[in-house]
């Protein structure tokens, strides 16, 4: 077991946008703090500390100093996508205890070597996700194990972007390196947004046999392309199936105030089913959970359903939190994280092919993904 940590003094490796949601726990857990931000932009860096509350935090430029802190003993890796690997390394190198945003790499020859070099390292190191920690998705979650509707058989999940006055507003920087597939690794919908539904996917139903898809390609009215239209299909062991529909409607206006897009999950078993119908925005009002089963339907709120996605990060980091303090394994793990990757990346590879592809294919080509 891995030594148990009094407070988790955490240093973030990037200060992006999406920063501010992974701070939210750190702000208000009292067995937490942020100590040092690395961004090659130090006046970024600067504002994220004092806007967190932490303006003692230690700034730096270059994350490999902020490596050598001994006063850091856990890092979250908040980098676009090609720098993942060679970050994580170093982190887990250094003995830190290791959170990297997903996805974990862009090859599933990159996501081999953390996940060996993880199995040797000091700290622990896990894949961030957040949608498995959302209070809906938790509790329909527990329903499906407890056999509320029975065997699940499929599941289809709705990703659909639009516009949005109270959205928040992503740098151009960011929005820049999400449309290059050489950092992105794919499309800023179907590969990076991607990573959760095909976490949530993966969650529900088990890692795939068999992914098969199409991905259009929309332009943006900001600028740049959305990989929507798209459709991905997944089949499962045990002739169990499950899709995922992306939509882009730039007409249409989401309530959110982070990204303009909504989520909608739906799982069928063999006794009921359950939609979890609220992810970024609320495009369906309503009870964010309901069960259909045995001839009625039940709503499920949630104390902090007001709160919206950032729940997921909030319960999220403090499951890290909570299992470094603890000395247990985090979840996601590398193993995880590579899995859902090759979800991910044989959606990207079916959609160049034309064909079903078959996850085990991926392991055969080897380096090439």
């Amino acid at each position: 077991m891995t030594a148990q940590l009094d407070q988790v003094r955490v240093g973030f490796i990037g200060a992006g946008r999406i920063s501010d949601l992974h701070a939210i726990e750190y702000q208000s857990n009292p067995d937490a703090a942020v100590v040092a931000i690395a961004d090659i932009e130090p006046e970024v860096a600067s504002e994220r500390a004092r806007a967190w509350g932490f303006p003692d935090a230690r700034i730096y430029t270059d994350y490999r100093a902020l490596l050598d802190d001994p006063d850091v003993n856990t890092v979250e890796i908040l980098l676009p996508h090609h720098l993942h690997c060679d970050a994580a390394l170093a982190a887990m190198d250094s003995g830190k205890h290791v959170s990297l945003q997903k996805p974990m790499t862009t090859t599933i020859a990159d996501a081999d070597r953390l996940v060996d070099r993880a199995t040797a390292a000091a700290g622990r190191f896990r894949v961030f996700e957040n949608f498995i920690f959302y209070p809906p998705i938790v509790k329909a979650k527990e329903l499906i194990d407890s056999g509320a509707i029975g065997e699940p058989i499929s599941i289809r999940i709705k990703s659909n972007p639009g516009r949005s006055n109270t959205a928040w507003k992503v740098p151009a920087g960011a929005d820049a390196w999400r449309q290059d597939r050489q950092t992105n690794g794919g499309g800023p919908l179907a590969f990076d947004d991607g990573h959760h539904k095909f976490a949530l996917g993966w969650h529900f139903m088990g890692q795939a046999d068999e992914v098969h898809a199409w991905i259009g390609e929309t332009p943006r009215r900001e600028g740049g392309l959305i990989d929507a239209p798209a459709i991905i299909s997944w089949k499962f062991p045990g002739n169990r199936f499950g899709h995922l529909e992306l939509a882009y409607s730039p007409d249409m206006e989401i309530v959110t105030v982070h990204y303009p897009q909504d989520d909608r999950l739906e799982i069928t078993g063999t006794a009921g089913v359950i939609a979890v119908n609220r992810g970024h925005g609320r495009i369906v009002e309503g009870p964010p959970l309901v069960l259909y089963a045995e001839g009625k339907t039940e709503g499920f709120s949630f104390p902090d359903a007001d709160l919206g996605w950032e729940a997921s990060f909030i319960h999220s980091t403090r499951h890290f939190i909570d299992a470094l303090r603890g000395g247990d394994a985090p979840r996601l793990n590398g193993e995880d994280g590579r899995a859902i990757l090759k979800f991910t990346l044989a959606a990207q590879r079916s959609a160049e092919v034309g064909r079903a592809v078959r996850i085990e294919e991926l392991d055969r080509r080897g380096s090439e993904v």
